[in-house]
This record gives structure tokens, C-alpha cells and sequence, in this order.
């Protein structure tokens, strides 16, 4: 199977180049990846723990979903692709807001995203897919926000960088939390 490309991208999201995915990684440069929270009628937000086979951050909790926009797709169209991909089920997805992280690991990769950053609402139980997901629950973002302070070492970076943003994204905008 090819390596995925990533769209390198300018600090104003500006498509320059594609790179397969490693190589980005690898060189810390600048590229376009989406993040989507899914919340339900309880106000609760549904995380899932990444597969214990993945090559950076096995078996951490972080949002939904995430992954890398294809060269062609929207946002919103890569988002349900994954999300579909991933936790197996399809909803309609809202951007809210994007902005840029560097994120290094500690198997010399580094995560330096012009992230987009969604929601969307679903009520039902996932269908994990194995490959990418090891568990799943739901909780409500006040408790994920104190759960991070005292367990920090069991979510991903991003996901703490990322969790700020969406917390007082929905804080501000009176979204259940």
C-alpha cells in the first residue's frame, strides 16, 4: 500500500507541496490535518483510545477522530471519511475554528499541523474499526478537562493542545459541557 500524502501548507493554509506523511513528520514541516469532536444529547464527548500497534502514541485517549486532509477533499469530506473509517458511523460535521501546533514525540516525529477543528452530534454507539481504535467512551469535556490535569501521560499531545481550544470554543459559545 502507497504512503499517504499530507498538503503542506503556508501559516495562511495555503496549499505549497505534497509530501508522503512520514517525511512531513519526520521534517516537522507545515501541514493540513483536521481533528473532529463528536458530542451527544448528554453534553458528553466521545473519545477513543488509539490502537496499540500505532507508531506513535499507542493506546493514548484523544478526540474522535483526526487525520490528514486528501489532496482535492474539503475539510468536512475528510473529516466524515475518517470518522466513517475509524469509528464507523456517518454524521454531519460543523468547522470550528483552526489554527497551528508543533507537537514533538518522542520517536524523533513531530506533529506541526494547521489543524481544523470540528464538531458534530451523534447519539449512537461506534463501530470501532480494530486497526485504528482500541476503546471508546463518552464523557463530559469538564471531566476529560480534569481527568488530563491529573492523568496527563494518558492522552496524546495534540489532543492536550487541542482539548484547551475546543473547551473554551464550547465554553464561550454555550455548547453542553
Amino acid at each position: 500500500m502507497e504512503e499517504e500524502n499530507v498538503i503542506l501548507v503556508n501559516e495562511s493554509d495555503v496549499q505549497i507541496g505534497l509530501m508522503p506523511k512520514m517525511e512531513a513528520h519526520e521534517k516537522a514541516l507545515l501541514h493540513r490535518a483536521f481533528s473532529v469532536f463528536i458530542m451527544n444529547d448528554k453534553g458528553e464527548t466521545m473519545i477513543q483510545q488509539r490502537a496499540g500497534h500505532k507508531y506513535h502514541s499507542p493506546l493514548l485517549w484523544t478526540n474522535t477522530c483526526c487525520s490528514h486532509q486528501r489532496e482535492g477533499e474539503s475539510n468536512i469530506q475528510a473529516g466524515k471519511r475518517r470518522l466513517k473509517e475509524e469509528m464507523g458511523f456517518e454524521t454531519e460535521l460543523k468547522e470550528l475554528f483552526s489554527f497551528i501546533y508543533k507537537a514533538p514525540f518522542d520517536n524523533g516525529l513531530t506533529e506541526h499541523e494547521f489543524d481544523h477543528v470540528m464538531i458534530g452530534h451523534y447519539n449512537g454507539e461506534p463501530n470501532i474499526n480494530p486497526d485504528e481504535v482500541a476503546s471508546w467512551k463518552w464523557m463530559k469535556p469538564v471531566d476529560i478537562r480534569q481527568d488530563m490535569l491529573t492523568y496527563p501521560e494518558k492522552y496524546t499531545a495534540w489532543f492536550k493542545i487541542i482539548f484547551d481550544r475546543f473547551y473554551n470554543h464550547i465554553s464561550q459559545y454555550n455548547t453542553a459541557i
